[in-house]
């Protein structure tokens, strides 16, 4: 009985707390769909978010694009030596990075650097009963400090990935000339890529890319707000945002990716 017991409150705490998620996600839309309409204080928050998360991200992301677009390179010019497939090379690095690697892997980076930056910032907020504040002048909380937060990472995200593509296609040229020469010189090599490139390829990105900014804003937002009253608590809501917005992560690609190719 005591079994039984323990895992009906189990079952009852998960169900709460899923419910709470999805009321959150729900104000987070309605907010979101109202932020543009009308005059809104958190537009500088907005304004730092993508600067935070966005420009400051920049290096790391073109470091991280030139290496995977190289190493695909060189493996790909390898392969098409061995069996004759002039084409294979270049949509190797299509699929790669255009569809897969280039959204996941940005939104990693992001994850890491913003998620738990915003998780631990809103649930400081929280401890120093700033959000009390904001809902005592009558500022909204999910509108005032979420939204932005929503928009400013989603926004970023697919920018990077755009970033990121461009660096991992054609920075990554140079870079594999050094590790494996080959005669084809960069104008033919750029048109070959630009005749396999799809605007499906590109939309593909785009729209994970979008899902996984709204997965990592919500999550980090969700569980910054989840900190109750112990400072103790804040490093745990970064914690659980980071690995959080992992696994979603995860899943949301594969889910996208078998309904791309289904």
């Amino acid at each position: 009985m005591k079994l039984l017991s323990s895992l009906g409150s189990k079952a009852r705490s998960y169900s709460s707390r899923l419910l709470y998620a999805l009321g959150f996600f729900y104000e987070v839309l309605k907010e979101t769909g109202r932020f543009f309409r009308k005059s809104q204080v958190g537009y500088w928050v907005l304004r730092n978010q993508i600067l935070f998360t966005g420009y400051e991200a920049l290096g790391i992301t073109a470091i991280m694009a030139i290496a995977i677009g190289a190493a695909v390179n060189v493996i790909g010019s390898s392969i098409q030596q061995q069996f004759g497939q002039s084409q294979l090379m270049y949509s190797m690095l299509i699929i790669v990075i255009t569809r897969e690697l280039g959204p996941l892997l940005t939104a990693f980076v992001i994850t890491a650097r913003s998620g738990t930056a915003i998780a631990t910032e809103l649930g400081t907020m929280v401890v120093h009963h700033e959000i009390e504040a904001y809902m005592a002048v009558g500022l909204n909380p999910i509108s005032y400090l979420v939204v932005p937060r929503v928009i400013g990472v989603t926004v970023s995200i697919v920018i990077l990935t755009v970033y990121f593509n461009l660096f991992g296609l054609l920075g990554s040229y140079v870079v594999a000339q050094f590790l494996n020469p080959t005669p084809t010189p960069i104008i033919e090599y750029m048109g070959k890529l630009l005749s396999i490139l799809t605007v499906t390829d590109v939309l593909s990105g785009i729209m994970k890319a979008l899902v996984f900014g709204m997965v990592v804003s919500v999550v980090s937002t969700y569980q910054g707000f989840s900190v109750n009253r112990a400072s103790t608590e804040i490093p745990v809501a970064g914690i659980r945002a980071v690995g959080q917005s992992f696994i979603l992560i995860i899943v949301t690609d594969v889910v996208v990716t078998l309904m791309q190719y289904a």
